[in-house]
């Protein structure tokens, strides 16, 4: 719901409060049958009345039958004064109840102005609520070109990540302490004549954690992180991705040592003029903007840029020369003893049964990311709260990993019997294929039990990761 349509929904909840406290105000105010002073005089005289309230010139009446009239005195005579010129004999009136009251003149003045003030003020909200939004849009305008980059400060707790959060990727962490040792001491790699680094590209598969090293390089060097995504600086305003950028350097500058975090850079940094993701000024003019700024740096400051992508082959060549991304860190999907370790980590907040071995779950998740096996064990936690356990057993694990890896079970997709006949004869196929062949990985599991968009399948799981 957009600001307009709140500020609508708003005002007419107003109106609506309005008119009902309106409703039970009008209903105090039920008219009530007048009579003439010499009807009074008359009823007085024949012992009807009971009770008369005397509020300024008006007179409340109560007849002895419980129904209530108005009437009006003279404003200048007394009740009694009144009553004696119209013949009230004096027997008479000792039998009525008189009861004087001061009118109160707010009641009063309020019930003859509401009608008038409630359009007022229902103008005056609408013009207030209008000024609100147009100020609101106002401030937009001015911070259009700014960045929006969300930044961890070191003295987060709650957000700060360290390497000992990030499971597996020995070699990886090894190259990126060298970036960890120049933010916290500079003065080391300039005094022996070392050029700093100014940008670290992380090349790799979707999942594999690029974003979460990213973010433990600035928790072990206790800097802050500048996080923001490609896609973030190109608008539909010339010049907006351009100022951007700008912003986001001067703030990183501003903070001293800093990391300037770059997630899927190729949405800005495509390689210009190759025809890849067709033309498009604005980006253009956002990736100059980068160039310019990454090659400005002076010798002492140190800021670093890091950027993360899947696509480092469609990247600028500008952008990859010495001088801008000095470093090309390449983050493959973890090996065996990697995944065992990425396992664990994500397990640490789930109750697991004695049963489970993660080492055996991580054999069976060949070429799984850091995400996939996140996954997994999400995925196994649910299958145990589906079936209302308190604890992930290792069938659940197993169960997950074919989930993850195909879609969930479809047992309300039915085949008929030639279907099934055919979706087993093609699953035995593979099967026996499998088994002749020399190099072939073995066979793991033969179904016919459809899962995703497939009939049945064979899984295979090798008994070693491979490279090549």
């Amino acid at each position: 719901m957009n600001i307009a349509s709140k500020n609508i929904v708003t005002a007419i909840l107003v109106l609506m409060l309005l008119a009902a406290g309106y409703s039970i105000l009008a209903e105090s105010f039920q008219k009530v049958p007048g009579i003439s002073l010499s009807d009074l005089v008359r009823k007085i005289n024949a012992g009807e009345v009971e009770k008369v309230v005397i509020r300024g010139d008006e007179l409340e009446v109560q007849v002895k039958g419980g129904e209530i009239f108005v009437a009006k005195k003279e404003l200048e005579a007394s009740f009694s004064e009144t009553l004696a010129n119209y013949g009230v004999s004096k027997g008479a009136l000792d039998k009525v109840s008189l009861d004087v009251q001061n009118p109160s003149g707010f009641f009063f003045w309020f019930s003859a102005i509401l009608p008038f003030l409630l359009p007022v003020l229902l103008i005056v909200l609408f013009f207030w609520l209008a000024a609100r939004q147009v100020q609101r849009a106002n401030v937009q305008a001015f911070t259009f070109g700014q960045s929006r980059a969300r930044v961890v400060e070191p003295d987060s707790k709650k957000e700060r990540i360290t390497f000992k959060d990030v499971a597996g990727a020995k070699e990886v962490k090894e190259e990126l302490q060298e970036i960890v040792e120049f933010l916290r001491n500079p003065a080391k790699f300039l005094e022996i004549g070392a050029r700093i680094p100014r940008g670290v590209l992380l090349m790799g598969a979707p999942g594999t954690g690029k974003t979460l090293l990213a973010r433990a390089v600035a928790g072990e060097a206790g800097v802050p992180f500048f996080h923001i995504s490609g896609s973030e600086f190109v608008e539909m305003f010339v010049g907006v991705g351009a100022s951007r950028v700008r912003d986001l350097f001067k703030m990183a500058k501003r903070s001293g040592s800093a990391i300037v975090f770059m997630d899927e850079i190729d949405a800005v940094g495509r390689h210009r003029g190759a025809g890849l993701g067709g033309g498009h000024d604005e980006r253009e003019q956002t990736l100059n903007q980068i160039l310019v700024e990454m090659d400005g740096f002076e010798p002492h400051e140190s800021v670093i840029v890091m950027a993360a992508t899947n696509r480092p082959d469609i990247l600028d060549p500008a952008l990859l020369r010495p001088g801008r991304f000095d470093r090309r860190v390449t983050i493959d999907l973890p090996d065996r003893d990697d995944r065992e370790a990425i396992l664990k980590v994500h397990a640490q907040k789930k109750p697991l049964h004695s049963d489970v071995d993660l080492h055996v779950i991580a054999e069976r998740t060949p070429g799984f990311s850091g995400a996939d096996l996140a996954n997994v064990m999400n995925e196994g936690a649910i299958l145990a709260a589906r079936e209302d356990r308190k604890a992930l057993t290792q069938y659940d694990l197993i169960r997950s990993i074919e989930k993850v890896m195909l879609g969930p079970e479809r047992r309300s997709h039915i085949l008929n019997k030639k279907e099934k006949e055919i979706t087993a004869y093609h699953e035995a196929g593979h099967a026996l294929v499998a088994s002749v062949l020399p190099y072939a990985d073995p066979v793991h599991k033969v179904s016919i039990i459809s899962r995703g968009r497939v009939a049945g399948y064979t899984l295979h799981l090798p008994f070693e990761d491979r490279r090549m």
